[in-house]
């Protein structure tokens, strides 16, 4: 009977240990100082660390002011996926909001990430992401140049 209720207690830990498992490679995105009006669009990055395929159920803002965008697919084990967040920049002055994460791991089916910052008039304007990628060649530094005209154009 003891080697019953131990071999059952063993099989239970094996279970348990192979399953889907979530990872972020942040838990808090801060968007800093930002200006009104820009793009708050961040990512975050899932991971399944697990051995059995992870799906994302759902994932809820605490406010309207944050729209959050995922995908049902399956994480395969050791894949990556995207959480999308968007935050209204229009809304003047810090924040600091919750993102709830459901999903189908069974130690965290409910996880929780987070943005804050402070969008500010005064605020630096943000630098062209092709401005600072240090360009392979002479002709992609070019078009990094001609990228970052056109954003100092429209701004």
């Amino acid at each position: 009977m003891k080697k019953l209720i131990a071999g059952i207690a063993l099989f239970g830990t094996f279970a348990i240990a192979s399953a889907q498992t979530i990872t972020f490679d942040k838990t808090t995105f801060d968007y800093g100082n930002v200006k009104p009006g820009s793009d708050g669009i961040r990512f975050f990055t899932v991971t399944n660390t697990g051995d059995k395929p992870l799906v994302l159920s759902n994932v809820k803002a605490s406010c309207g002011c944050t729209t959050p965008d995922f995908s049902t697919d399956p994480i395969m084990p050791g894949k990556s996926a995207k959480i999308k967040v968007g935050y209204n920049t229009t809304l003047n002055g810090g924040f600091n909001k919750m993102i709830e994460v459901f999903s189908n791991d069974p130690a965290n089916s409910r996880s929780v990430i987070y943005i804050k910052g402070n969008v500010d008039a005064n605020a630096p304007a943000e630098v062209a992401a092709a401005a600072v990628a240090a360009p392979v060649d002479a002709k992609a530094a070019k078009k990094a140049a001609k990228a970052a005209k056109k954003v100092a154009a429209a701004k």
